[in-house]
């Protein structure tokens, strides 16, 4: 619990250059300029390693969550369908748990049966990285490696709006 809550105080304490000042958690929000995705290299719960980098040429959703974030549980689902729903667009998500054990995100990966990457970052390293400041964070990468939107909060991801806005990115 303690480390728990030493997490969440780095993540509020932590703000970034690319997040706009009114953070509407229904909305994505354009990123001004081209800013690159940080760095993003870890281990998924089978220890298979993920670098960020080997999925340019498509979009890629990356989230930020934990098992205790009620939003995250409650739009999992809602990112199953948009998987569906995105089609033959070339798209991945990749949700990064931030810093819990396997054991803690196994048995939330067995209740809640998300059907994408679920990644591991039991020490917390890549938060800092991506300047996330709470759960969940999102961050929409365009096929050149650049994030394009965020959002912070829970949303339901299987809306038309938000699927024709993320299919959007992968024509630019």
């Amino acid at each position: 619990m303690i480390k728990r809550l030493f997490t969440f105080a780095i993540l509020f304490s932590l703000a970034g250059p690319f997040y706009s000042s009114s953070v509407q958690a229904t909305n994505l929000k354009p990123v001004e300029g081209i800013v690159a995705a940080p760095a993003l290299v870890l281990k998924d719960l089978q220890d298979k390693t993920h670098d960020l980098k080997d999925y340019k040429g498509q979009v890629v959703l990356v989230q930020f969550w934990a098992t205790y974030c009620g939003p995250c549980r409650k739009e999992m689902p809602s990112m199953n369908k948009m998987m569906k729903k995105m089609g033959d667009v070339p798209f991945k998500i990749l949700a990064v748990d931030m810093g819990e054990t396997k054991e803690e995100v196994t048995q939330f990966v067995n209740e809640v049966k998300p059907e994408f990457t679920i990644l591991m970052d039991e020490e917390g390293n890549s938060i800092a990285d991506w300047r996330v400041f709470a759960a969940p964070s999102n961050f929409i990468i365009d096929p050149e490696g650049n994030i394009r939107y965020t959002l912070f909060g829970g949303v339901e991801w299987d809306s038309d709006e938000l699927i024709e806005k993320i299919k959007a990115v992968a024509k630019k």
